[in-house]
């Protein structure tokens, strides 16, 4: 079975979190993770469609939804498909995500941007259309699992402390664009410096500080940690360093504003849709809940192993 290069991350302690962007990356917090290694780049569609091929599993966007999942579900929705992100024409009000989010009919892995798309030249590009249940399948079949955010966000740091980003403090050094996001105003006007509208193929951007590809940009990535808001920045923060945070409980995952009882996982990276005037997640700090059931045309993952536990 041909699986993709594993980087040994030596683990230490760093600073988790930001708080000079989003309040849900606050407080700032000193936690320890143990050594371990990482997938130097995200699974591609090859990778995907190997273990796809091992194994005939069939992914979250393949299942037409349970009505039971989701309390006013209109019956011509009950049908597979998945997200796809869509640019606008003109400028649009950007508190509005339904402005630029499509769900589509036979949007899977397979088909990206949905019914006639295929993978066509897009072998060694991340996977997309993976809820959190199909990375976890891969993860197994893999003989891995997915990180979690601490693991993540101090492999995605690549040994630089406090930095804004996986390369340093500046977004653009030199003018040159160092991973894949959203160059212009967003939705509607991508200056595409950085050579791609939608997905890059891995490794097309130099790799951070622990030889790491990806982990800024191009798709967002699952972690194995529930998704809540972290304590406000004047809260008193504990004494102790955690050593390998598991995050919060799956019952604080739950969206309050959402009907849908569907619990919500952390999602790092950023992708190609972040921008400057409308998501700065191109860090790694940053954060993002995200549905288990939902799969979208810019979720990706990659996977870990960790050490075996002494006896």
């Amino acid at each position: 079975m041909m699986l993709e290069k594993m980087i040994e991350v030596p683990g230490g302690t760093f600073t988790m979190g930001s708080e000079r962007f989003y309040p849900e990356e606050a407080p700032c917090q000193t936690v320890r993770v143990d050594p371990f290694l990482i997938d130097e780049a995200p699974v591609t569609n090859s990778q995907f469609a190997r273990f796809v091929a091992a194994t005939e599993y069939v992914t979250v966007a393949e299942i037409a939804p349970d009505p039971a999942d989701y309390p006013g579900m209109l019956p011509e929705m009950g049908q597979p498909g998945s997200a796809v992100f869509r640019k606008t024409t003109t400028p649009v009000d950007t508190s509005d995500p339904m402005q630029w989010w499509s769900f589509e009919f036979g949007a899977d892995w397979r088909h990206p941007l949905g019914i006639g798309s295929s993978l066509d030249g897009l072998d060694d590009h991340p996977v997309v259309h993976v809820a959190y249940s199909d990375a976890e399948a891969y993860a197994k079949w893999a003989g891995k699992c997915l990180p979690t955010e601490a693991e993540w966000e101090f492999a995605a740091r690549g040994g630089l402390e406090g930095a804004e980003y996986a390369w340093g403090d500046m977004l653009t050094p030199g003018g040159k664009p160092l991973a894949n996001y959203w160059q212009g105003l967003f939705p509607f006007a991508n200056t595409l410096e950085d050579g791609w509208e939608r997905t890059s193929p891995v490794r097309t951007y130099p790799p951070n500080g622990y030889g790491l590809f990806d982990m800024i940009g191009n798709v967002w990535e699952w972690t194995s940690d529930w998704f809540a808001p972290r304590a406000s920045a004047g809260q008193n923060r504990s004494c102790c360093t955690p050593s390998n945070p598991r995050g919060p409980s799956r019952a604080a995952s739950f969206d309050p504003q959402s009907p849908a009882r569907i619990p919500r996982k952390v999602l790092k990276g950023g992708s190609h849709l972040c921008a400057a005037n409308y998501c700065q997640r191109y860090r790694p700090a940053a954060r993002h809940p995200e549905s288990l059931d939902t799969s979208t045309s810019h979720i990706g993952f990659r996977c870990i192993k960790r050490a075996p536990k002494a006896r």
